[in-house]
């Protein structure tokens, strides 16, 4: 049996970890790589594997650098079941459709410019999400099931977004057993909404994120304080605030801290927009799935029956009604998508939004390198944006309290009990976190042999 490391491996984006046992391939999540457009319609198209090689996957989480590359799978002949908790379930139908979507209308774009001979594909359409929507079969936390002979899994809280799952897994072959855990990305003690991430016992072998492992988050402690600053501040100055944020996880954690500090009067009842039409729909799951709330959450709901709803939350449909908000005088607070600001509606608010110094660019989450939002976390003094420069003069308040994932303090405390170790394998990081990070793990584990695995690189279990 053996492990082999095709994405996320010394980077952020397009997690997919290949198990072998028994002569069967099961992957750990399908993701898309997320970086530079060319770089990533190359990766992205161009699997390292058909799905026909490939008898089942375990997806940890709905984000679409771990399930993105899920119906170009299917495109290629994957036809076996994939293992997710309900919620995960329920929001990558969600996500995987307006992937298809964002296909078919670049593509569409693109190839108006080209000669019909050089018309480019779409990477997979709604038919192909639809198709393999049939695949999923749902496992809640702590079921365990058998994806294929000699490996058994369960899936654990990983505190991340809903439905994110940490991954234990049980694999025999012959008269040898071993046991790995994929952390899959894994959240904070502490963040809005959801409960905190479960630990691992013992283990003979740990697949790890890395994303934060060479830095420190804010305190989650003062995070409503701080975010109450940053809205008082920008409504001093009379201007609106755009915040960029993950359609699944930054949106509804914004749409709750909200909510509760216009309850308590904390801030006056401002409009607030979410423009996104996927995140509307996600947002829906999120009222769902109220068995996943955190203690926190249902002690303020009381008599309420929906954290995600309140008098001066608007959702967006319309591109219309989305146009509308940039000639509209401040001051509002706009929540958009694209989490790194690399597609989608927030483009446009922020290109009649930077150059205005009394608007905020709330930033709540990670940007990865190469992207427009990690431009404009460095400050840089002028980005680009439809191919345009434009100076950015808004201010720009950065909250790593609201990060979804862990801080280099909190990976490292989840992996210190962890007894048994062998053999522990860093992904989901840029390799100077990665090498903080294994420096700080040798400190407390001189036993395990830690790896960031590069590209491709494969390992006997």
């Amino acid at each position: 049996m053996n492990i082999t490391f095709w994405g996320a491996a010394q980077e952020v984006t397009g997690s997919k970890h290949l198990i072998s046992v028994n002569g069967k391939n099961v992957l750990l999540d399908a993701g898309f790589f997320q970086g530079h457009r060319a770089e990533a319609e190359e990766k992205n198209r161009n699997l390292p594997f058909l799905g026909s090689e490939i008898d089942a996957i375990v997806l940890s989480h709905a984000h679409m650098d771990h399930c993105g590359s899920i119906p170009t799978l299917y495109k290629t002949g994957f036809r076996g079941k994939i293992y997710a908790t309900p919620a995960t379930c329920d929001v990558a139908q969600i996500m995987l459709e307006d992937s298809a979507d964002i296909q078919m209308s670049d593509a569409s774009y693109i190839n108006r410019y080209k000669k019909p001979s050089e018309y480019i594909e779409p990477l997979y359409a709604q038919a192909d999400v639809a198709a393999v929507m049939h695949h999923f079969e749902a496992k809640r936390l702590r079921e365990g099931f058998e994806p294929v002979p000699g490996m058994r899994v369960e899936f654990m809280e990983a505190g991340h977004i809903l439905g994110s799952a940490q991954v234990h897994i049980t694999l025999t072959e012959g008269e040898r057993t071993v046991r790995l855990g994929f952390t899959g990305d894994l959240g904070r003690k502490g963040l809005p909404i959801l409960r905190d991430p479960e630990f691992f016992d013992s283990l003979d072998y740990l697949v790890s994120e890395s994303t934060y492992g060479n830095r420190f988050h804010e305190s989650t402690d003062d995070l409503e304080e701080k975010l109450q600053k940053v809205i008082l501040e920008t409504l001093e100055r009379k201007g609106k605030i755009i915040a960029p944020a993950f359609a699944l996880g930054r949106t509804q954690s914004l749409i709750y801290l909200l909510h509760k500090l216009t309850d308590q009067k904390n801030i006056p009842r401002i409009p607030i927009f979410i423009d996104s039409p996927m995140a509307t729909e996600v947002t829906e799951v999120f009222s769902k799935h109220k068995e996943l709330y955190d203690d926190e959450l249902i002690a303020f709901l009381g008599n309420d029956d929906d954290p995600m709803s309140f008098r001066n939350l608007h959702f967006t449909q319309s591109a219309e009604d989305s146009k509308s908000l940039n000639h509209r005088e401040g001051p509002f607070i706009v929540i958009s998508t694209s989490g790194m600001c690399e597609v989608g509606r927030i483009r446009h608010h922020l290109k009649n939004s930077v150059e205005q110094p009394n608007n905020t660019i709330l930033v709540t989450g990670f940007m990865a390198e190469h992207t427009l939002g990690r431009r404009i976390v460095e400050r840089q003094s002028k980005i680009k944006l439809f191919d345009t420069m434009y100076p950015l003069r808004a201010r720009v308040a950065v909250m790593d309290a609201l990060s979804a994932h862990a801080g280099q303090p909190e990976l490292l405390a989840h992996i210190k009990p962890i007894t048994g170790l062998r053999n522990i394998f860093l992904v989901h990081g840029e390799p100077d976190a990665q090498r903080v990070m294994m420096e700080k793990i040798k400190s407390f584990n001189q036993s395990a042999a830690i790896h960031n695995p590069a590209f491709g690189q494969s390992f006997e279990l």
